[in-house]
């Protein structure tokens, strides 16, 4: 009897050791699941806040030309929206384009504020981030997608805000410039970051 105790003690003290070590090895797998997906938050956080500052700085005073008579200019601010798009994952994208782009207006053009920020976000969409490099195929033709986009959507914020509807080919011909200017300084930075992996070491 007291072997058989014995026995079952024994048995009983391994059963209950390796539940313990199974228990651990889960929690401490967990802590750590968590704090990289803490850290990587973080990392994309802040390098949604630095990309928002360099399209604010790039929209606003860098190739920033006024046209007509309702507020509106010319920028090549968009490029770096592109880029944003490329680099992060959608949701911190929309947010720097947002940000970047509103933070501008707010700054220079005040009226057209609460426009683009729907509008830079939307041009957003059509970009992808899966590939190892920021110039693809479908990188390169979505800047033809943001153009459109751009263009709709601004002949339609002019006639909203002011009550008039523009000439479509004068507002098509200047987001033409601007995105036209701003996908050749994105394809040559793309070119420029990809000779370099800074997809691949991205975050």
């Amino acid at each position: 009897m007291v072997l058989i105790s014995k026995n079952i003690y024994q048995n009983y003290y391994k059963e209950f050791f390796m539940l313990t070590k199974n228990i651990r090895s889960e929690t401490d797998s967990n802590v750590m699941k968590r704090e990289g997906e803490n850290s990587s938050k973080v990392k994309y956080l802040t390098a949604t806040g630095f990309m928002a500052a360099l399209i604010t700085i790039m929209t606003a005073y860098i190739c920033h030309v006024p046209i007509g008579v309702n507020g509106g200019y010319v920028h090549f601010g968009d490029s770096l929206i592109y880029l944003a798009a490329v680099l992060l994952p959608r949701p911190y994208a929309l947010a720097a384009a947002a940000i970047g782009g509103g933070m501008a207006d707010i700054l220079t053009a005040p009226m057209w504020a609460p426009a683009t920020i729907i509008i830079k976000m939307l041009i957003v969409l059509p970009f992808s981030n899966k590939s190892t490099k920021i110039v693809t195929p479908r990188n390169v033709f979505a800047t033809v997608l943001a153009y459109i986009i751009s263009g709709l959507s601004y002949f339609l914020a002019e006639y909203l805000l002011f009550g008039t509807w523009a000439v479509l080919l004068v507002s098509m011909s200047q987001s033409l410039i601007q995105s036209g200017g701003s996908a050749i300084f994105f394809v040559m930075l793309g070119y420029a970051l990809d000779k370099a992996h800074i997809k691949k070491n991205f975050i």
